[in-house]
């Protein structure tokens, strides 16, 4: 099911209660790229592979965008120490994380997407996963691959012995909400002393045999730039419409042409960006789905902009911010919010 990609990110935050599965910022953009394609080149085949910089993430990106809502940054803060009190990790101290996501259709309409993630950081990898064991009271079984075990929880009983009371009920709705997609197991091992696999057991498998890896296609759209907290590149498989419901239509066409999906989220002085680029077999295909985003770039903002409500106006400013452009099979996107209305935003989130 699609629920469970976004379950098993959940989940995975949940298990550095257990096993302090993270990633973080490096020194210099060079040494954080050469980091990233190591853990890249370790992924088995995937579809999907996303880079995550969550040292950076956590004492940087976060206390930033969270500035304006100072009790919301306050509770997961909290979580994240009650984590270290209760297990004695600290996520700030893990350098870099890379997912790898293999899609799979199911059926006709439904595609299933199965995770494995790497995390590598100053840590004792087998120490945590030791920890993970102790935590779990013995509900795990072990399983032999190659000269490596692996230990294998059940997500039911994670989430029961690895659960933060939160708050902020719109925080723990969310969480709630994921974790219910996420009906099987987690397999955990270790790569090497500082370096952690965790995903389903047949991802973790492929991992450790190495038969397998990320096609250059998919790797190559990957950019790890020194301030984004997280880079991505995605292959569609036979266009979007395996992934979204599209209508038959011009509008669905448009989209149905996308072939490949890439970019990053940066957070800088000056506010948060996303950069995306789509990448369609033709260069009229391409053409097209420009037209068509600046067509509803014009009408979104002419609705928002004329809004009495401040947070449409600030999503009006947005819209109308973006910048389109198409080169032979690509179309980029670029959108930089500034920091005044991330504030304006996100202060009125309870």
């Amino acid at each position: 099911m699609k629920i469970k990609f976004f379950a098993s990110a959940a989940i995975a935050v949940l298990l550095c209660n257990a096993i302090g599965l993270s990633a973080g910022d490096t020194h210099g953009s060079r040494a954080k790229k050469r980091a990233a394609a190591r853990l890249v080149a370790l992924l088995p085949a995937s579809d999907g592979v996303a880079v995550f910089d969550s040292k950076r993430f956590l004492n940087d990106a976060l206390p930033k965008v969270l500035s304006a809502n100072q009790p919301m940054l306050g509770e997961i803060m909290g979580k994240i120490n009650e984590m270290e009190n209760r297990t004695g990790i600290d996520l700030r101290k893990f350098d870099q994380v890379v997912v790898g996501v293999a899609v799979k259709q199911v059926s006709a309409k439904e595609m299933d997407f199965e995770p494995v993630a790497i995390a590598s950081g100053d840590i004792n990898a087998g120490a945590l996963v030791a920890v993970a064991k102790l935590a779990s009271n013995g509900t795990y079984r072990e399983e032999k691959i190659g000269d490596r075990t692996v230990y294998v929880f059940s997500t039911k009983n994670v989430i029961k012995k690895t659960s933060v009371k939160v708050t902020n009920s719109k925080v723990s709705g969310a969480i709630d909400r994921a974790l219910t997609g996420l009906t099987k197991e987690i397999a955990v091992t270790t790569l090497d002393k500082n370096t952690l696999v965790l995903g389903s057991l047949q991802r973790v498998r492929e991992t450790l045999e190495g038969n397998s890896h990320v096609s250059s296609d998919v790797s190559s759209l990957l950019s790890v730039k020194e301030t984004a907290v997280m880079s991505f590149a995605m292959k569609t498989l036979g266009g979007m419409s395996k992934i979204l419901p599209l209508d038959n239509d011009e509008l669905g066409a448009n989209i149905d042409a996308i072939q490949y999906i890439a970019g990053s989220v940066d957070v800088a002085a000056a506010g948060t960006s996303l950069q995306m680029m789509a990448r369609t077999k033709k260069p009229d295909q391409a053409s097209g789905l420009k037209d068509m985003l600046e067509g509803l770039q014009i009408v979104g903002g002419a609705i928002f902009g004329g809004s009495k409500r401040a947070d449409q106006k600030i999503y009006g400013r947005m819209i109308k911010s973006a910048k389109f452009e198409a080169r032979g099979t690509d179309v980029t996107f670029d959108m930089l919010v500034p920091q005044a209305d991330i504030d304006a935003l996100i202060v009125g989130i309870k």
